[in-house]
């Protein structure tokens, strides 16, 4: 689940979080987006800012559009700003927080397999889902260097 992968890194201070996934575009996609939302708002910590860079889905943007505005509405009712930005040249996936945190997830955070059917265990708790193989880079600021 995502709590599992980003709990150790959510601590207090925090703040910020800036997510930077090109795919939140599709259903399962932005409720991805929507349980990690939830996620931090079940943690400890104090996050009154999400920003997300993604890109535009040309074939329902619509769709994603209402979608996005729903989850900044439903945000802004437990006082957290979503701050929806679009690129259309983002490739790469990572999640920065504002304590120093930096994950990079190769897949983003769509890793889960698709559930078995409906009514099978994983499909609402995600701590029973089977994820897809990625890559997660976990660094801190502290042991980078800025180019």
């Amino acid at each position: 689940s995502y709590e599992s992968l980003f709990k150790p890194y959510i601590r207090d201070g925090l703040t910020e979080v800036w997510v930077e996934d090109p795919y939140v575009r599709h259903v399962h996609q932005l409720y991805n987006f929507l349980r990690f939302c939830e996620m931090l708002l079940k943690c400890q910590c104090k996050v009154k800012t999400i920003h997300l860079l993604t890109s535009q889905d040309e074939d329902s943007s619509a769709q994603q559009t209402s979608a996005l505005a729903e989850i900044k509405q439903s945000l802004r009712s437990q006082n957290v700003c979503l701050d929806i930005q679009y690129s259309s040249t983002i490739h790469d996936r990572e999640i920065r927080f504002n304590n120093g945190w930096i994950i990079k997830i190769g897949r983003g955070l769509d890793y889960f397999k698709k559930p078995k059917g409906r009514f099978s265990v994983g499909y609402c708790d995600y701590d029973f889902r089977e994820c897809h193989e990625t890559t997660v880079d976990v660094f801190h600021t502290k042991h980078t260097k800025k180019t």
